[in-house]
């Protein structure tokens, strides 16, 4: 192989390593679990699932226990915008099962997502935007104090909307692209959001962290989770999700660690069907 001397490691690990998930052999208790396959999953397929299938599929995770189901990404498709909105019209859900949609840091995809939950018994709201060095220096041209003001002014934006809008909410905010971003800054950013959001025992908000491309071993990143877990403020009124591509074939383990390392909550898919999750 030639020219692999140019190509350099793009993680970064913590500033400190304390390594006490590496003490533990198993889980003491099982995580949350929430299914992403109706939105995560979908986007896998080479022919996305129409609004009947969606539906469907979403019964049968039901059917299957799953509490917590993403149901897609409402401001993308108009079968992503109506397949939330007939859940909610046809009164599909259950009251123990929490239903989640997926929103970029923008202000109009913001306003078309909680159009599609209004009236959701109980919906997480689940916004991101990236955060790495790369789409930081290559796609945005933005700073880090810049990249951090996009994901708190949504985070203004979902807090402002929720309290207009007819239905129960909770939040939850993804550092994206989080491999490549600096453990500490991704912190500081969802320090930021968390301090908008101010989460309490009734109100507990949802931190999570996705693997978006899986560049290192999973060993790395229990060790970013258990830096998060340990400098999230708030913490006792945080859950902290790990949401694991698949591009290393690491996925289940960098679910485990990331348990073993403090997670509180795992999404994932079926079967390993989805972006690349395992």
């Amino acid at each position: 192989m030639k020219n692999f001397d140019k190509y350099e490691r793009q993680y970064f690990l913590p500033p400190v390593c304390e390594y006490d998930w590496a003490k533990k052999d198993y889980i003491e208790k099982a995580p949350i679990w929430c299914s992403v396959d109706l939105r995560d999953g979908n986007q896998a397929l080479i022919e996305p699932m129409s609004l009947d299938e969606k539906l469907e599929f979403f019964q049968m995770l039901v059917d299957i226990g799953f509490k917590e189901i993403e149901v897609g990404f409402p401001a993308a498709s108009e079968t992503e915008f109506m397949s939330m909105r007939t859940l909610i019209e046809r009164d599909m859900i259950p009251d123990d099962v929490t239903v989640q949609v997926l929103t970029q840091a923008r202000e109009h995809i913001i306003k078309k997502t909680f159009e599609a939950v209004k009236g959701a018994p109980h919906a997480v709201i689940h916004l991101y935007n990236s955060t790495s060095v790369a789409q930081r220096e290559q796609v945005f041209k933005k700073s880090r104090e810049e990249v951090k003001k996009l994901a708190v002014d949504g985070a203004i934006l979902l807090r402002d909307l929720a309290a207009q809008t007819d239905g129960n909410f909770t939040f939850e905010y993804s550092p994206e692209s989080f491999p490549g971003t600096e453990v500490d800054y991704a912190v500081e950013v969802c320090n930021a959001v968390q301090d908008v959001w101010k989460p309490d025992k009734e109100h507990k908000a949802i931190i999570n962290i996705p693997t978006t491309v899986q560049i290192a071993m999973p060993h790395v990143f229990a060790c970013q989770i258990e830096y998060i877990h340990k400098h999230l403020k708030y913490r006792d009124n945080v859950i902290l999700s790990v949401h694991q591509h698949n591009d290393r074939g690491c996925g289940i383990s960098d679910a485990e660690f990331g348990v073993l390392a403090g997670a509180d909550r795992v999404e994932g898919t079926l079967f390993g069907n989805g972006e690349r999750t395992g």
